[in-house]
């Protein structure tokens, strides 16, 4: 199957070279091919671009309005607010490229990014190092190293321990994270690996590679005490002062290629190292650029001149010499050239370089120095001469050992040989000075040469190499103005390098595709096959150039028209400039290359003069000299002299065993391009054998700027190293991958929940099917979901508008709830406000009222006085105005009504006349008229009457009418009488009116003429009344003035008087101010005195507690120390012993007293099978010289007895599962005739077991009755409510299995019953009714039907019968368990019984009490196993638990009590009963003794009394070591024995050797088991059982040696009979000091212990593990997938975490450790917790999220929680989490403003600066609304915290173990009373 295809454009000649800016949209379309198809919809309003630029390469721009298929035109806007219309082309019709979401910009892994293209990673990276600070970002397989520029803090020894066994993907980017991937391939899939390391100079691969290697050398460690990783690592100094030197783009600039392969050993240890080395640049050292070192080591020397070993060099200033001034730059800022030397020194003498070599390096060296100061004259134009005694060559020649005049006649002459004779020719000064470059050259590359063959033979293993680990650290693409040679080499070496790694990428992708069962296609990507094939196929550039090379006149010109002739318009990747016929162009993978061909042919033949070189090799007194030279002709690779650049190779690995002397000259005229090619192809044949890790450098800028992004050179590296080819093969398939639960949990909000499925697979296709209709954008994998390029982007789109609404729904509802409790409280604010405002408004009002009202009142009297003074002289004139005026106007009324009465009279009468007689007048003319009429109308009426009258009703009707009309007239004559009467009454008022009024005017005129009179007499008055007015106001005016002086002369003496009042009470004031001050100063004074005091106090003794826990943590890690040495120690003996004394094949002999524990615990191990002969025969040729690897061979035979114990126990196992089928099938055939015989031996069965039963019963009855038919004295006395208790308890023992018995019994009868009522059911086909039944059946049919029905009822039953039976079975198993049970129960119990039996009594009340609580504990685990997952029924089970222990308790205290009533009056009545026998033995007579008849008296054993002493023999105390120490279960001795016995019982012994005064048996003793604690340890030390017993044991020991030491501090708790049990002879205080020792060693060993259980869950449990679902979104991840957080059946939670500290706990509690030591390891586990949890978050991005600090809470305070359930909260656990809640909270608070600053900066005072700062570079958001840290916050923070003086380190030392004391702890038990149970096997020893 054809995997690559190329894909190339024909090039036109003298097409130009487009540069980064101008060709970035070109680029982009044509190499990355983004696929646009799909994404259209994404380009709509606000959607966010890339468009090319040619200061930014690519600038960010947003649509201002949707695109739509067929626009040629977008609208745009730039971030800087600027608008544009961004033309498409018109052929293509490509959109721009899509920016990324916010939250998928600065990414980890580059693949992760949902648009894979050019621009999203050069944003990405640019993020990334600039507002992050983070120098490292994953590219799928590659690492993008970006050169900061600065030194950063994380390459320590922490962060190496924080990566070591990491998944590659679980932490951040680092150069150590691609190396423990490759470690860790190494040994898992036992395949070597490679890292290869490039990028231009100045990127940083050098230090790359030498932290990738330092890395190696501290995870690994060495094989051997030779120290080999210190050796690889001393090789970076010697290599780079010899091969790295000053350029103008790196101060430390790599000048060679180097492969360093790293080897390990079958466990992965380094044994050695091997250095390949190419391209020395051999023409540095006669030539440097402006602003440019030669190598390093020549200044060195120059600076180290004024050393006494090197006053023989004759060196000077580097300014002297003229190979080390041309550049003009000879000093480095920050680099001390003699401190390097001395490094290069030390580092030459670690790798086995003698002193004597050195000298002679150095002197070799100095002579190339002087070499390049001889000087040549022209004698003519052909030849030249040295001067004579030219001291420079003089001192070259002392130096190397030469003659003089030897070497100046070869500098100025050359040999030409021919055919037939050999002439010497001189040359001129030019070839003079070229030969003498040359010659230095060679010297130089020769020595690097010799260099490193010294260091390869110092780093060459000693055993053989299983892996090795290669590390290439080599130049990346090239390309200058002028390219020469050394730039070619260089890119072809790129090309080859370009091609594997194309094909290594395309592979993984391959692999991905295939493993998850996808279908793929070929993949168009670029092949740089063609390219190489133009370099280095047959007819090739380098084929050619060889052979020019051969051409006697061969010139670089001639040279140009072969390839010309050769390659132009034939191969498309070959051009030639259009205005130069010296060159030629190649088209290379990362772009267009011109090489001049000026100087190709003379680099590549690379001649240097031979005479020179045998001068050299003729030296007799320097014998370094002739070895440079001596292995010349076999040496496959020489180096190229070149007045420019870098040279090819300087070695090779490989060389030919011998060389054939006719073959010599031939294989050195090999040229260089040749040796070049050959070894590269070895290169590549070694990375093809391995598997590679790519690590790409990336120089940031030309100017060595500390964190400066220049986005064109960043790009061009880019495009040169192959990262944005990766990227482009990822995005031409599926880049995008999720697994299926990820995919899941991130998008489980777009899925409604009817579409939720149990299965999640199943869930996942069915949304994606309604989300992405296009079923090419995605693809179903066995485990993940594959998408295209945008796909994700688009899901997040989708998620985002969906949250982005519910949010907005919820910020809806929530901030119309706050602003509606905004707006009450504000409403009810503003009603008490303006319920205030407006009292006060009122009262104000009302003030202004009164005040208004009072003033008006007094301006209304002054008004009103003044005018009524007015009024009434007005009154008075206005009067009598009126008076005369109304006068005359009466008179003239008077006149003027008189007279009109008089008209009106005259006027009267006349109309009246007149109206007569008109009325006369017309009175006629009526009365005429009517006249007429009535007579015309009374004679029609007559007529009419007279024919009326005739007829009788008419007179009738008549009549009426009259009536009616006399009536009427009637009533009109009323009314006209009472008008009359009006009339008249209206007539008469009008005259009483008339002579009223007549009679008022008449009075008004008599009082108008009686006020006059008045006013003239008043105004005589107010005459008179003015005067007196004007002589009062004369004296008020008097009056006042006098008033005015004496009110003057009072307020002066009032001022006067209070003037001086005040001026009294200032003085009064001062004075008590100044008495104040001076008392609040003494106090002050004081005050502080009293806080300076107490704070000096304070700060000492805080100080000396420091100084006291450094000292105790010195002392400690001394103590590790001391006790890892001595392990070691011991292994080398052991080793040692294993090596001298190799048993022979076959079976040995042991003693038989001699146990085989013994040689386990001596770590001594016999070869006792045939098999292993064949192994140790073949691995004795090849290991002879090194030593026999015994631990290795020991930890693989334990693991093949291991493997073969689980494999007999699977064997077993199986065994017995086919026993079980085969049984059962046997059973299945047999049920029915087997049935009877079944129940008959479950009878027989149970009436065995009843049998039993009955027989314990009987036997236990008979126990108790023993018992209490023993009326002994100690049974009747003080000793009977013991026993009392201890019957009481057997007896509800014995009850309990009565219930258990009945319980079977009943169990067992109905499952008889119940099979017994099935039975009938199965046998209800019996004959006779079938055959009725069939009689009945007459159709054929009807039975077949009948039949088929039975048929399927026998089923049934069958079926129910089975599952019954299965049933009945498992039912029968519990029972018989239970049985089983019950009887080891009873069996214990009566042994326990038996052994109380045997003590004396006031020991049987404590060991029944003992057997309690170790039944309690065995209950109490048994039941934290059955409820742990129920923590409910635990609870419940807990408190009833802690109710019984409590009843238990009183229980004791009532017992106690009794105990010492009894003792009291049994005391009491042995007084009495003494007294009494006393007297009757008195009275008694001797005869009456003798005759009175003796009766059979009980005489009971008297019962000792014991010391609290163990007596054993000498010879004993071997078993007793064993026996208690070696051989004993920590397991079986915490649950059933009391805490601490084996060290009571230790102590025990030794106080009985004290009191024999056996110094000799106690130091025995003490030595015996300290060195048995140390065997036990060491042999199970991993156990934290067996360790924590221990601890406690040797604890309590201690313990006791202080308690019954005799000392006063140590007696002040003890009781008098324990103040009897102190030591009386020995002083054991050293003996305690080695016990203490021993115990920290425990201790620190305890905590190693529970930190390998620990590790591996805390970052699972902690960090990973989601314990609030829901809360934290997973993000795309990449290529690099990192650990899931959903919960997999391996995964470890917090509940975990929590499970374990349980488990430590209890242990440590059954084990009786004291209270404090507990607490002590709790503080230690949990600041094991903080701080890996902290370190982890430190170097974890994806971890640094809002989310994610809410977590980490919730767990923190979930260990809180667990701290108070244990009542552990004052054990200082707490505040060891405090820097890792700061960081939560860090995580979770605003950071925006100052303010918010200066919070963070105040709460974070756990946490350094430097942790600070970078969880804000970190912090990264989940989703679209978080937003992230701006970089000038960061900056106010570090701005705030500059003055803080903490730690510069980043990550907690995880290590670190706190300081361990162990207070004193007297323990109340009595010795005498300790039993020694029979189970521990010390028969031989007895209680004394």
């Amino acid at each position: 199957m054809e995997i690559f295809s190329m894909e190339t454009e024909p090039i036109l000649p003298g097409k130009e070279t487009p540069t980064a800016s101008e060709s970035a949209e070109n680029l982009y379309y044509e190499r990355c091919g983004m696929e646009v198809d799909g994404l259209d919809c994404m380009y709509v309003k606000y959607a966010r671009v890339w468009i090319p630029d040619p200061e930014e390469v690519w600038k960010s721009a947003e649509l201002l309005k949707d695109y739509k298929p067929g626009d040629k035109v977008l609208q745009l806007r730039l971030e800087e607010g600027k608008d544009l219309e961004y033309c498409l082309d018109p052929k293509t019709k490509e959109l721009p490229p899509l920016r990324n979401p916010d939250i998928l910009v600065g990414e980890n892994d580059l693949t992760a990014l949902s648009y894979l293209h050019e621009p999203a990673v050069l944003h990405n990276l640019k993020v990334r190092f600039i507002d992050s600070k983070l120098i490292y970002t994953y590219c799928g397989i590659v690492l993008v190293a970006i050169n900061p520029y600065e030194q950063l803090p994380i390459y320590g020894e922490d962060i190496i321990n924080a990566y070591s066994g990491q998944n590659m993907g679980d932490m951040d980017p680092h150069i150590f994270a691609v190396a423990e991937e490759a470690y860790k391939q190494m040994a898992r899939d036992e395949r070597n690996q490679s890292i290869i390391v490039s990028g231009e100079s100045g990127a940083g691969k050098t230090v790359s590679a030498k932290y990738a290697m330092r890395y190696f050398a501290t995870v690994s460690g060495s094989a051997s005490e030779a120290n080999v990783e210190e050796k690889v690592l001393a090789s970076n100094p010697i290599m780079e002062s010899i091969g790295n030197a000053k350029t103008t783009r790196n101060d430390n600039s790599s000048r060679f290629g180097k492969y360093i392969e790293i080897g390990f050993d079958k466990r992965y240890r380094i044994i050695g190292a091997n250095m390949r080395t190419y391209l020395l640049e051999k023409s540095r050292v006669v030539f440097q650029a402006e602003e440019e070192r030669n190598y390093h080591i020549f200044y060195q020397l120059c600076a180290s001149a004024a050393l006494p070993e090197f006053k023989t060099l004759r060196l000077g200033n580097a300014n002297y010499f003229h190979y080390t001034k041309q550049g003009g730059s000879p000093v480095i800022d920050g680099v001390n050239d003699a401190k390097e030397m001395v490094n290069t020194r030390q580092a030459c003498t670690l790798l086995g370089i003698s002193d004597s070599y050195q000298m002679g390096i150095f002197r070799i060296l100095a002579g190339i120095l002087h070499l390049g100061n001889v000087e040549f004259a022209s004698r003519d134009s052909d030849s030249c001469t040295i001067p004579p005694k030219h001291e420079p060559l003089s001192i070259f020649c002392d130096l190397m050992g030469v003659e003089y005049e030897e070497m100046a006649h070869w500098l100025c002459h050359r040999k030409l040989a021919t055919a037939t004779e050999t002439y010497i020719k001189p040359i001129s000064k030019l070839h003079a000075i070229n030969a003498r470059d040359a010659l230095a050259k060679h010297i130089y590359a020769n020595l690097f040469n010799w260099i490193v063959d010294h260091v390869n033979k110092a780093l060459h293993a000693t055993v053989k190499q299983h892996s090795f680990i290669g590390v290439l650290d080599i130049y990346g693409f090239e390309t200058f103005e002028i390219n020469s040679f050394e730039q070619f080499c260089i890119n072809y070496a790129n090309e080859k390098l370009q091609q594997q790694f194309n094909m290594h990428v395309f592979k993984l992708e391959q692999e991905e595709y295939m493993k998850e069962q996808i279908p793929w296609t070929l993949i168009d990507f670029y092949d740089n096959q063609p390219c190489i094939n133009l370099i280095e196929a047959k007819m090739g550039i380098l084929d050619l150039l060889d052979e020019e090379c051969k051409m006697p006149k061969g010139s670089d010109d001639t040279w140009a028209q072969k390839l010309y002739n050769t390659h132009l318009n034939k191969c498309a990747l070959f051009e030639k400039p259009r205005l130069s016929n010296k060159a030629f162009i190649i088209k290379h993978f990362a772009d267009k290359v011109e090489y001049q061909c000026e100087g190709f042919l003379e680099k590549n033949k690379d001649t240097v003069y031979e005479e020179q070189i045998k001068v050299l090799k003729s030296s007799k007194k320097f014998k370094l000299l002739p070895e440079l030279f001596q292995d010349e002709e076999k040496v496959l690779s020489p180096t190229s002299a070149t007045p420019s650049g870098r040279v090819p190779l300087s070695r090779m690995a490989v060389k030919p065993a011998k060389a054939r002397p006719g073959q010599a000259s031939k294989e050195h005229k090999k040229t260089v391009g040749h040796q070049f090619r050959n070894s590269l192809h070895l290169l590549m044949e070694t990375l093809n054998a391995t598997t590679p890790h790519y690590v790409r450098c990336i120089k940031p800028n030309d100017f060595k700027f500390p964190f400066t992004f220049d986005e064109k050179r960043a790009v061009q590296q880019l495009r040169a190293c192959g990262v944005l080819e990766t990227i482009r093969i990822s995005a031409a398939g599926f880049p995008s991958r999720w697994t299926y639960q990820e995919f899941f949990s991130r998008y489980r909000v777009l899925m409604k929940q009817r579409d939720v499925l149990s299965d999640r697979k199943q869930t996942c296709k069915n949304v994606l099917e309604k989300l992405i209709l296009d079923k090419d954008k995605y693809q179903f994998g066995k485990t993940k979901i594959f998408f295209r390029a945008g796909q994700v982007a688009y899901l997040e789109k989708i998620r985002a508008d969906k949250l982005r609404a519910a949010c907005i729904r919820i910020q809806k509802t929530i901030r119309g709830w706050l602003m509606r409790k905004k707006y009450v409280r504000m409403r009810k604010a503003a009603i008490t406000i303006q319920r205030y405002v407006r009292g006060y408004q009122a009262r104000c009002y009302a003030k202004f009222l009164r005040r208004t009202r009072a003033a008006i009142t007094i301006q209304k009297f002054q008004r009103m006085y003044v005018v009524r003074k007015r009024y009434q002289c007005m009154r008075a004139a206005t009067i009598a105005l009126q008076a005369l005026l109304r006068g005359y106007m009466a008179r003239n009324k008077y006149q003027m009504m008189l007279r009109e009465h008089k008209s009106i009279v005259i006027q009267k009468h006349v109309r009246g006349w007149l109206a007569r007689v008109h009325y006369r007048r017309t009175l006629k003319a009526i009365v005429y008229l009517q006249c007429c009429y009535r007579r015309m109308m009374a004679k029609r009426e007559l007529k009419k009457l007279k024919i009326e009258a005739r007829s009788v009703e008419r007179y009738k009707k008549l009549h009426i009418g009259l009536e009616n009309k006399i009536m009427q007239l009637q009533r009109k004559i009323d009314e006209q009488n009472k008008e009359y009467k009006s009339l008249l009454e209206k007539l008469s008022n009008l005259e009483i009116t008339y002579s009223t009024e007549t009679e008022k005017l008449r009075s008004d005129v008599e009082r108008l003429r009686l006020s006059e009179e008045e006013a003239k007499n008043a105004t005589n008055r107010v005459l008179s009344l003015q005067e007196e007015i004007a002589k009062l106001r004369k004296e008020l005016h008097q009056t006042q003035s006098e008033k005015k002086t004496i009110e003057e002369w009072a307020d002066k003496y009032k001022h006067e008087t209070e003037q001086l009042v005040s001026e009294l009470k200032e003085q009064n004031t001062l004075l008590k101010t100044e008495k104040e001050e001076l008392n609040r100063r003494i106090h002050d004074q004081a005050r502080e005195i009293t806080e300076t005091m107490e704070k000096k106090l304070v700060e000492e003794t805080k100080q000396l507690e420091l100084d006291l826990n450094d000292e105790r943590l010195r002392y400690q890690n001394l103590l590790n120390e001391f006790s890892r040495l001595e392990e070691r120690y011991d292994d080398l003996k052991d080793e040692m012993n294993l090596m001298v004394n190799i048993p022979k094949p076959g079976h040995k002999r042991t003693d038989s007293t001699h146990s085989s524990n013994e040689s386990e615990y001596t770590f001594s191990s016999e070869i006792t099978e045939a098999e292993d002969l064949p192994v140790r025969m073949e691995q004795e040729p090849s290991e002879k010289k090194a030593p026999l690897d015994m631990s290795l061979f020991l930890k693989l035979q334990k693991r093949v007895t291991e493997l073969e114990q689980e494999k007999q126990s699977l064997q077993d196992e199986l065994d017995r599962k086919e026993e079980q089928a085969l049984r059962a099938k046997a059973k299945e055939e047999e049920r029915p005739p087997m049935r009877g015989a079944e129940l008959e031996y479950e009878s027989l069965k149970r009436q065995e077991l009843e049998s039993e039963n009955k027989k314990l019963k009987n036997e236990l009855n008979e126990l108790q009755k023993a018992l209490t038919e023993t009326r002994s004295p100690e049974v009747t006395a003080p000793g009977a409510p013991a026993y009392r208790v201890l019957l009481d308890q057997l007896t509800s023992v014995s009850e309990e299995l009565e219930v258990r018995k009945e319980e079977v019994l009943i169990l067992r009868s109905q499952l008889v019953s119940q099979k017994e009522a099935i039975q009938p059911k199965n046998t209800m086909t019996d004959s006779t009714i079938l055959l009725e039944d069939v009689q009945k059946m007459k159709d054929k049919g009807e039975i077949a039907q009948a039949y088929i029905g039975l048929k399927e009822t026998n089923r049934l039953l069958e079926s129910q019968l089975q599952s019954q039976k299965k049933s009945h079975e498992n039912e029968l198993e519990s029972l018989r368990g239970e049985i089983q049970s019950l009887k080891e129960e009873n069996n214990r119990q009566q042994q326990l019984l038996a052994q109380n039996l045997q003590l004396p009594p006031e020991a049987r009340i404590e060991a029944s009490l003992q057997h309690e609580i170790t039944r309690l504990t065995n209950e109490n685990l048994f039941c934290e196993e059955l409820y742990a997952d129920d923590p409910k029924k635990y609870q419940s089970y807990r408190i009833s638990l802690y109710k019984r222990m409590i009843d238990l308790m009183e229980q004791l205290e009532k017992q106690d009590k009794t105990v010492r009533k009894l003792k009291k009056q049994l005391k009491v009545f042995a007084k009495k009963i003494g007294e009494l026998e006393v007297g009757q033995m008195e009275n008694i007579s001797p005869g009456q003794i003798i005759d009175e008849p003796i009766r059979p008296v009980n005489i009971p054993r008297k019962e000792k009394d014991f010391q609290g002493m163990l007596e054993y023999k000498k010879e004993d105390e071997q078993k007793l070591v064993k026996n208690l120490i070696l051989e004993l279960k920590p397991r079986g001795v915490a649950v059933n024995l009391i805490p601490g016995l084996p060290a009571y019982i230790l102590f025990m012994c030794v106080r009985h050797a004290d009191y024999l005064n056996d110094d000799q048996k106690v130091r025995s003793l003490l030595t015996s088991t300290i060195n048995g604690i140390k065997k036990v340890l060491k042999k199970r030390g991993d156990d934290f059982e067996t360790v924590s017993f221990w601890l406690s044991n040797t604890c309590r020991f201690l313990h006791c040696l202080k308690q019954y030491s005799g000392e006063e501090g140590f007696m002040k708790h003890n009781t008098p009979r324990q103040n009897e049990h102190c030591l009386t002879n020995f002083d054991l205080a050293e003996y305690r000091q080695v016990l203490s020792d021993l115990a920290i060693q425990i201790y620190q060993q305890l905590v190693r212990v529970l930190e390998n259980i620990l590790q591996p869950m805390i970052v699972s449990g902690m960090l990973e593990h989601e314990t609030i679902q829901g809360v934290s979104g997973v993000k795309p991840t990449g290529l690099r997938k990192r650990t899931s957080s959903i919960a997999d059946e391996g995964t470890y939670t917090l509940d975990s975490i929590i499970r374990q500290l349980n488990s430590f706990h209890s242990v440590m509690c059954q084990h009786g450790m004291d209270p404090e030591l507990i607490k002590q390891v709790v503080k230690q586990m949990f600041y094991i917790i903080g701080a890996v949890t902290l370190n982890n978050l430190l170097l974890r991005k994806d971890m640094c999220s809002w989310s994610k600090g809410m977590q980490i809470r919730y767990n923190v305070s979930q260990l809180e929680e667990w701290l108070r359930d244990k009542n552990l909260m004052n054990s200082g656990a707490k505040e060891t989490l405090e820097p890792l809640i700061q960081a939560a909270q860090l995580l979770q608070v605003k950071k925006k403003t100052d303010e918010d600053a200066e919070a963070i900066c105040s709460m974070c005072n756990a946490l350094t600066t430097a942790q600070i700062v970078k969880v804000l570079n970190l912090y990264t958001p989940v989703n679209e609304f978080e937003e992230r840290v701006l970089v000038s916050f960061i900056r106010t923070i570090q701005m705030r915290l500059r003055d803080r003086k903490d730690s510069p380190q980043l990550l907690m030392d995880a290590k670190h173990i706190f300081p361990v004391t162990f207070p004193f702890n007297p323990s109340s038990l009595a010795l005498e009373t300790i039993q020694i149970p029979a189970s521990l096997g010390l028969g031989f020893i007895s209680r004394v």
